[in-house]
């Protein structure tokens, strides 16, 4: 099983959701920023680092949002979702083909990675 970190990051009442690339699995889907644990890293550790690479921004790292496992056809990931607020930085984009500052109320105008519904579920519900 795959350990993967992913932040939920507010603006006021919108948050980030950032278009995975063509090229990659599950491509053009939208997703929340993060990655990969690596060896020898925490959650948050590892949330800080993929931020900072996909998105060049500093975050500052907060509860669990929840977690979810999920199996797809190439892999098994479980997936932490954390609150999370950008610290330092402006967005830029050198992963992802795009990004977007949604309400929940907005979430059905997107196609997202089917291990993200749990999250959407609970945003749709208001659980912030």
């Amino acid at each position: 099983m795959t350990e993967v970190v992913a932040a939920l990051i507010w603006d006021g009442g919108r948050f980030l959701i950032c278009q995975r690339p063509a090229h990659k699995a599950r491509g053009l889907l939208w997703e929340f920023v993060g990655g990969k644990i690596e060896p020898g890293e925490t959650g948050e550790q590892a949330l800080i680092r993929e931020c900072r690479e996909e998105l060049g921004v500093t975050i500052a790292v907060g509860d669990v949002f929840a977690d979810v496992t999920h199996v797809y056809p190439d892999l098994t990931v479980h997936l932490t979702l954390y609150h999370a607020r950008i610290a330092e930085g402006t967005l830029r984009l050198y992963e992802h083909k795009a990004f977007a500052w949604i309400t929940p109320a907005e979430i059905p105008a997107y196609a997202f990675c089917p291990a993200d519904r749990v999250f959407l579920a609970r945003l749709t519900e208001g659980d912030r």
